[in-house]
């Protein structure tokens, strides 16, 4: 009997767990759709931030990073979207701080979305970086979310949303990363419309769809084998397969890219 009551407990929690996945990423979905009826980049932007400020992300920038030693004036060519202080964006260029940027730097090792505060933790902190992070809080920049975006000609995009006072639970974390990371590829995806570029068509197959709508939710490779009965390496191979055709840097920007073309709703 004790078995069996463990054994229903154990489903019972198994189900409460989806639900509430579940339940995240309706949310996330009804934010996406916002975003989807915004037909330029500045009202992508605007209705990004309007989501994000509820979890304390106030400001915005995206772009490519330049080379080390490209000329402070050609800087600002590489920015994409910005709604960042004005004044902290001629500090930031004026002073060179890309190159010491310790978010820049956890960027390009890690390619995956994280806080600005795990950069300091685990990049090594010297003068040069450390007057950055500290300049970036006169400007009420303490703390964010950062990641990089591969467009479809292969550039890594950085893409960096900061505020003074950010309150990320992991279930927001994980909301918040995926509805910026769909922002962005919106914003560029309007800007390549205007450049009359045309998209390149995507086919996944139904058991990559299947493996990309239970990672929409948040299930790992070996939850997902249980769920569809297959082996995790099977798994994991699926999602490998759709991130690569998706053109994707990461896993959520796998999800935003399957989501943008229909193929998780």
């Amino acid at each position: 009997m004790r078995v069996k009551h463990w054994a229903v407990d154990l489903n019972a929690g198994r189900q409460h767990g989806v639900d509430v996945a579940m339940g995240h990423f309706d949310r996330t979905l009804e934010f996406i759709d916002q975003l989807q009826h915004a037909d330029t980049a500045a009202a992508v932007c605007e209705k990004l931030l309007g989501i994000t400020s509820e979890f304390g992300l106030t400001a915005l920038m995206a772009g490519t990073v330049p080379q080390p030693g490209t000329p402070r004036g050609q800087q600002k060519d590489h920015v994409l979207l910005c709604e960042w202080p004005g004044e902290w964006l001629e500090r930031y260029v004026a002073r060179n701080y890309v190159d010491h940027d310790p978010v820049v730097s956890h960027m390009k090792q890690l390619q995956a979305p994280f806080q600005w505060r795990e950069a300091s933790q685990s990049i090594r902190i010297d003068k040069s970086s450390g007057e950055v992070m500290g300049d970036a809080g006169e400007f009420k920049l303490r703390d964010g979310l950062a990641f990089p975006l591969i467009t479809l000609d292969g550039q890594i995009v950085m893409v960096s949303l900061g505020g003074e006072a950010v309150e990320l639970s992991g279930a927001d974390f994980g909301l918040v990363s995926l509805v910026a990371t769909y922002a962005i590829g919106r914003a560029m995806q309007i800007h390549t419309m205007a450049a009359k570029t045309v998209d390149h068509h995507v086919e996944l197959t139904p058991r990559e769809r299947e493996c990309m709508q239970w990672a929409a939710v948040g299930k790992s490779e070996w939850e997902i084998s249980q769920i569809l009965g297959i082996s995790e390496h099977t798994s994991e191979k699926h999602l490998l397969n759709a991130k690569s055709k998706l053109g994707a840097v990461n896993r959520v920007q796998a999800v935003a890219e399957a989501i943008r073309r229909g193929y998780i709703s």
